[in-house]
């Protein structure tokens, strides 16, 4: 029978490194009165020992316990794996650990979020949207004393911490990169009706429609949900029409794809018969053929300062209430001049 492996203990490490266990105690829990110069060493001491405090035990002597949660809403694979990641990334290092709470819908949960969020002792959670921008849920955050950071919220930007996303820029760049190409039978696919950043990309497509003369048709409008499944069956019930469109605007690249699937199996082709452009630069808008035009968000960073602006207010640090993030329009290859267009400028070139 083979001996069990002693596990190393915190009197280990305090030997290794010549001071008291209460010390090295003290080092782990970030308590005063300790030299620079000696937690050097008992953390030397226990990088040569492999060990590792004990998470739950400090919890108890701190009252905290060092969990950070992670809310969001049925996003695309790709938009959530950008969330934790770059949660994750800004926690290496960190004594806090990260818990992650998908929510089917904030809408129809968001009276039950908080209590999970209570019942998991989180010390503070980053929102992402639409729970970013829900009213009641950060109203019971504030009375239940659980700090928050905030990911592209639209409204009452006073409250928390936040990093913002101008949602409208990107829209009206995006729609008048199109418009640009010569096409105004355009059609588009929204997302969610309860999201924030449906209304907002529908405004920003309304000013480029409006600066090019013209203007958004209501007839043209499919609601996908940002789902693959809710693209797929908006690009059938727009490309089914008799005055089929020439380009469409989807708010996210999960419905994009699923308007491609659309069209192709009407044998169409992109982007000669029809130009699609998404929203978000998932990975799916990069592996797509053709490869999707779509707008850049920066999912990645804005976690990334979320969360250290929330391990700041939790530590009693100087607290930036703000960060600005920009969007990037990438014009790939989707999107194309109408077949019309394209015709008439070759037999003016000679061509």
């Amino acid at each position: 029978m083979s001996n069990p492996i002693k596990r190393t203990t915190i009197v280990d490490v305090g030997r290794h490194a010549g001071v008291s266990t209460k010390t090295v105690s003290r080092v782990f829990n970030d308590e005063p009165h300790v030299s620079d110069a000696v937690k050097q060493r008992v953390r030397a001491s226990a990088a040569a020992l492999n060990y590792h405090p004990n998470v739950f035990a400090q919890s108890l002597v701190r009252r905290r316990s060092h969990l950070i949660g992670l809310v969001y809403e049925k996003p695309s694979a790709s938009y959530v794996v950008d969330l934790q990641m770059g949660v994750l990334e800004r926690l290496k290092g960190e004594r806090y650990r990260l818990i992650v709470i998908p929510v089917q819908s904030v809408q129809e949960n968001g009276a039950e979020i908080v209590g999970l969020l209570r019942a998991a002792a989180l010390d503070g959670v980053v929102l992402a949207p639409p729970a970013s921008d829900h009213l009641q849920i950060l109203a019971q955050l504030d009375g239940a004393g659980i700090r928050y950071a905030r990911i592209a919220p639209s409204r009452q930007l006073d409250l928390g911490s936040s990093t913002l996303l101008d949602d409208v820029a990107g829209a009206q760049a995006i729609a008048a990169h199109v418009l640009a190409l010569g096409h105004r039978d355009i059609a588009i696919v929204r997302g969610d009706p309860d999201h924030a950043a449906t209304h907002a990309r529908m405004k920003g497509y309304a000013q480029a429609f409006a600066e090019a003369g013209c203007g958004v048709r209501d007839d043209r409008i499919e609601t996908g949900l940002f789902t693959f499944d809710g693209g797929y069956a908006a690009g059938h019930a727009l490309l089914d029409r008799a005055d089929r469109p020439s380009a469409i605007l989807v708010q996210n690249d999960e419905m994009a794809v699923g308007v491609m699937l659309a069209a192709r199996e009407r044998g169409l082709s992109i982007p000669d018969d029809l130009s699609i452009a998404g929203f978000d630069d998932a990975e799916v808008s990069r592996i797509a053929w053709p490869r999707l035009t779509t707008v850049r968000q920066p999912v990645f960073e804005m976690a990334i300062a979320a969360t250290d602006m929330l391990i700041a207010d939790l530590e009693d640090r100087k607290l930036q209430a703000h960060t600005h993030h920009d969007n990037t329009l990438l014009v790939r290859d989707s999107t194309a001049p109408p077949r019309a267009t394209a015709l008439r400028d070759a037999e003016t070139n000679g061509g």
